[in-house]
Order: structure tokens, then sequence, then C-alpha cells
């Protein structure tokens, strides 16, 4: 079952954010468009690249009020004793989120289980609206790093179609770029 228009499970973790410990719920979603993207672990090799890639364009994100949510299943203790001793994820300025107990990683599907890697989880990136449901999902194993520009482009895509329904987003739109509207008279016109 896919967890497309799903609404997140309710939860409240510890997490780490601009020097203090905080605490994130799925209360905290509400009203705005968040980002889930769940890591592997601290003190690895490709993660601290995707953190500080989103980082670098974390301001883009807040002018789209969005707020990103670093997850992982470490602790947030130790987030933050990576925050401070890593120059990439020292940039991080949105929470990294603790979670030890799996709530969120078996909730959303990115717990491995099993075998190798059992009790972390698999590089997951959800976009989630202002109501809490799920819009899009990315997933895919340790090895393959993800891209904020791409990201972006898909929060961007789901707040256009949000606010504009009826309207669809072809591939390799961009902000600005022409749209959909799906019709009988577009049935293999395209």
């Amino acid at each position: 079952m896919s967890l497309i228009d799903t609404e997140v499970v309710p939860f409240k973790l510890s997490a780490y954010k601009d020097g203090k410990f905080i605490t994130v719920s799925n209360e905290d979603l509400k009203g705005k468009w968040s980002v889930f993207v769940f890591f592997p672990a601290a003190f690895t090799f490709v993660c601290p690249t995707e953190l500080g890639d989103l980082a670098d364009r974390y301001d883009e994100f807040q002018k789209l009020g969005v707020e990103i949510y670093g997850i992982s299943t470490d602790t947030h203790f130790t987030h933050k004793a990576w925050h401070d001793s890593s120059e990439a994820i020292g940039k991080v300025k949105y929470p990294l989120v603790g979670d030890p107990g799996h709530v969120l990683s078996r909730a959303f599907d990115v717990l491995i289980e099993s075998g190798d890697g059992a009790g972390l989880d698999l590089r997951g990136t959800f976009v989630i609206d202002p109501e809490g449901k799920i819009r899009t999902i990315e997933v895919h194993p340790d090895g393959i790093g993800r891209d904020a520009g791409e990201l972006m482009r898909r929060v961007k895509a789901a707040q256009y179609i949000a606010a504009h329904p009826g309207e669809v987003c072809p591939a390799k739109w961009s902000e600005g770029a022409a749209t959909l509207k799906p019709s009988f008279d577009l049935v293999g016109k395209i």
C-alpha cells in the first residue's frame, strides 16, 4: 500500500536544532509544507554530503514555507555530537530528529529490519503538505545520494498542483513552465 495521500502518524521525538534540544511532533507539521529526509546514520559518508547540500539551500526552502527534518535512528545526542564535529553538518540549521525507537522509520517504511544495515534507515525523502498528508516519496539504498535541487523542483511542483487543482506538471517541469490540464481533448495529442 502506498503512503501517498496518507496522513503522518502521531509522533513526538527529540531533535537537535540551533544549539538546543527540542521536541518535534506531528502537530509541528500542520499549516506548512514539510520535508522528511531519512538517512542511515550520523558519522557516515554520503549522509553529510546530502544534509550539507540541503543546508546550502535551506533558505530557499524556507522562502517556500518549507521546514526540513533530517531523521535517523540515532539519538538527538548523536546528532549534536555530529553537528559539533563535522564541517558539513555544522551548516545544518534544520532539526535533526532522533528516532532510536523506530517510530517514524517504521511508519514511513524506511527501516532496514534485518541483514546488513539492520536498525538503520534507507534514504527516504517525503514531501508533506500543510494538512500533514504525504505528497511525494523517494526511497533508495544507502549508496545513492540525493540532490537538493531535484527535491526543490518536486516541492515546487507539489505546491503548484495543490494551488491549481485540475493542472498537472509534466516531465522536467520547472517553476514558470507550462503545465497541462488533463481533458478528453488531450487524449492522444501529447
